[in-house]
C-alpha cells in the first residue's frame, strides 16, 4: 500500500510537471512575430529606416554579390537609396539590422556614401555598386 501511494504521488508530479511544460512551449500563431515596427519576419518583412516601412529585401532592385566568397552559396547585400539620394541603407547577411550611410561625395557619375565611423563605404558609379569595409571590397555588382 505504501509503495502504491508513492507510485501514485510520483505519477501525479510527472503529470503536473508535463502539463506545465506543455503550456510554456505552445507555438505562436503564424504571423504573430511582429517586430517593434510591426514587420512580420516570418512573412519575409524587414523594417527599412530609409523607406520608413516594412519591406521584403529579396524584392529590392539593388542586390550586391559577395566579392570573395569561398562558400558553397553566394550571399547578397541589399542597398536601398533614399528618394533624395542623400542616404543609403545597407542590409548584409548575418547582420542585425541595417547600416545607414550618408552621401559624402558626388562627382560626375560617381557618388560615395560613408557611415559615421567610416568603416563602410558604398560607391555608386552609373549602374555599378561597390561596398567596402575598412577599404576592402566585400560586395559589388
Amino acid at each position: 500500500m505504501k509503495n502504491t501511494n508513492l507510485l501514485l504521488a510520483a505519477m501525479m508530479t510527472v503529470t503536473f510537471a508535463t502539463a506545465g511544460f506543455a503550456q510554456k512551449t505552445t507555438p505562436k500563431a503564424v504571423g504573430s512575430d511582429k517586430d517593434k515596427h510591426g514587420c512580420i519576419g516570418s512573412a519575409g518583412y524587414t523594417f527599412s529606416v530609409v523607406k520608413d516601412k516594412c519591406i521584403k529585401l529579396f524584392e529590392e532592385k539593388i542586390q550586391l554579390k559577395e566579392a570573395d566568397s569561398k562558400k558553397s552559396y553566394i550571399a547578397n547585400a541589399v542597398v536601398i537609396l533614399s528618394k533624395d539620394g542623400k542616404k543609403a541603407e545597407v542590409f548584409m547577411p548575418d547582420a542585425k539590422g541595417s547600416i545607414i550611410l550618408t552621401r559624402a561625395l558626388e562627382y560626375r557619375d560617381t557618388t560615395v556614401y560613408k557611415n559615421k565611423k567610416g568603416a563602410y563605404e558604398l560607391s555608386k558609379d552609373k549602374d555599378s555598386y561597390t561596398l567596402k569595409k575598412s577599404k576592402k571590397i566585400i560586395f559589388s555588382i
